[in-house]
């Protein structure tokens, strides 16, 4: 979901005569990029990224291509499907948690990612209604697993789970990857916050994450090599550390909830393509709402 990410990767990896593969690993942490971030979006995980972590239990999103990939987005053909998959998950979500986004912190971050897609209000308007005729829907979590043992969490939204299992896995096996089970493990829901970070240096970073009571910080960068801070919260404490970093004059350019991989598996210039190509090919499927993966360029 970020093909700016894989590219900048790439880049770095081959003779600056030839040029990069693109590939789309998205961002919608509450931004989708231009194929991209989808889903999502940036590098992937350098070890050469600063961190500062502020709990050592923590060993996620540490590394500069800490970002998740998001809804696939970006170009204007494909901004439909991309409006029709959020209607979903707010439908979903006001089922679960109901429609009052002060009470319900998942639809609070659904609307804040339709927002940074600039989907039109009156989409929205018509998502939040009830919607006695829509196909009944739901969310399900697909692992995967790929060269070099890395993991990817698939989040799918469809009116028939085992017509989408089955494809997926088909897309999977063809492109020489596999099903997994128990990848969740690997992964911790958090609330992720990114920043602008111009001008800031790690220790004030650092000084801001106590304060505002994050757990981790990070630094890292969007598509267009725009210095971030990446601030990693407990998942009931999102809320709360985003007005803290507001009221401390930080500008958040995204916030939401997502999967932070515990470790990271290193992978080498082929096995970052493979992994760029098969997250492309499942971007390109209509039910997949948003890809996380526990990827970093081998140092």
């Amino acid at each position: 979901m970020a093909g700016a990410a894989v590219l900048r990767v790439l880049r770095t990896l081959r003779p600056r005569s030839l040029t990069a593969v693109s590939g789309r690993f998205q961002t919608l942490v509450e931004s989708i990029p231009p194929p991209t971030p989808c889903q999502l979006f940036p590098v992937w995980r350098s070890s050469s990224a600063k961190s500062l972590h502020l709990c050592s239990s923590l060993c996620a999103g540490h590394n500069k291509w800490s970002k998740v990939k998001h809804v696939k987005g970006p170009k204007d053909e494909a901004k439909a499907r991309i409006f029709s998959k959020f209607g979903m998950m707010i439908r979903i979500a006001i089922k679960e948690g109901g429609p009052n986004p002060d009470s319900n912190l998942n639809l609070a971050q659904i609307l804040e990612r339709c927002k940074a897609v600039h989907m039109p209000k009156s989409t929205i308007e018509a998502a939040l209604k009830p919607a006695e005729k829509s196909k009944p829907v739901s969310q399900h979590m697909l692992e995967a697993r790929g060269p070099g043992g890395c993991l990817l969490l698939i989040e799918v939204l469809t009116d028939n789970t085992l017509r989408t299992t089955c494809e997926i896995k088909h897309l999977l096996r063809k492109n020489g990857w596999m099903m997994s089970d128990k990848v969740s493990n690997t992964f911790d829901r958090k609330g992720v916050l990114a920043v602008l970070g111009k001008n800031l240096s790690m220790e004030q970073a650092l000084e801001l994450a106590i304060e505002a009571g994050a757990e981790d910080v990070t630094e890292t960068s969007d598509e267009e090599e725009q210095s971030l801070l990446q601030f990693t919260c407990d998942m009931a404490a999102l809320r709360k550390v985003r007005v803290s970093l507001t009221d401390l004059g930080m500008q958040i350019t995204s916030a939401g909830l997502e999967y932070v991989p515990r470790t990271l598996t290193p992978l080498n210039q082929d096995q970052l393509e493979s992994a760029s190509s098969i997250i492309d090919i499942l971007n390109d499927c209509p039910y997949v709402v948003r890809i996380w993966d526990n990827i970093e360029a081998e140092s």
